[in-house]
């Protein structure tokens, strides 16, 4: 299983990124996919996830800025991110698991190396 995540760069605060994760070697449809984020010298916190059917769920401080979505024919999940603030700064981390509209780390098998977001003030 590869989870592949792009995206990452260099933006503005106020501005907006679109994050992908292209996944391989798993049946993407069957699985609920995540987005954490870890910021340096933070421990990694949940930050959205959909499930198979595309029911979504957010992280308080992400509600209204931030949309996941997925395109199961071309096993990809999205993040987009708009309105971004310098401490939205982190790395990305995409994650495929089973367990329904689950936060935490635990609940989840399979993880991308991550892409860094920097948000500069």
């Amino acid at each position: 299983v590869q989870l592949q995540a792009s995206g990452g760069g260099l933006v503005q605060a106020g501005g907006s990124l679109r994050l992908s994760c292209a996944a391989s070697g798993l049946t993407f449809s069957n699985y609920v996919m995540a987005w954490f984020r870890q910021a340096p010298g933070k421990e990694r916190e949940f930050v959205s996830v959909i499930n198979r059917g595309g029911l979504t769920n957010y992280a308080d401080s992400m509600k209204g800025r931030f949309t996941i979505s997925r395109d199961n024919p071309k096993n990809t999940v999205f993040l987009q991110m708009n309105s971004l603030k310098s401490e939205d700064t982190a790395v990305y981390y995409c994650a495929a698991g089973r367990r329904q509209l689950a936060r935490s780390r635990s609940n989840y098998d399979y993880w991308g190396q991550g892409t860094l977001v920097t948000v500069s003030s």
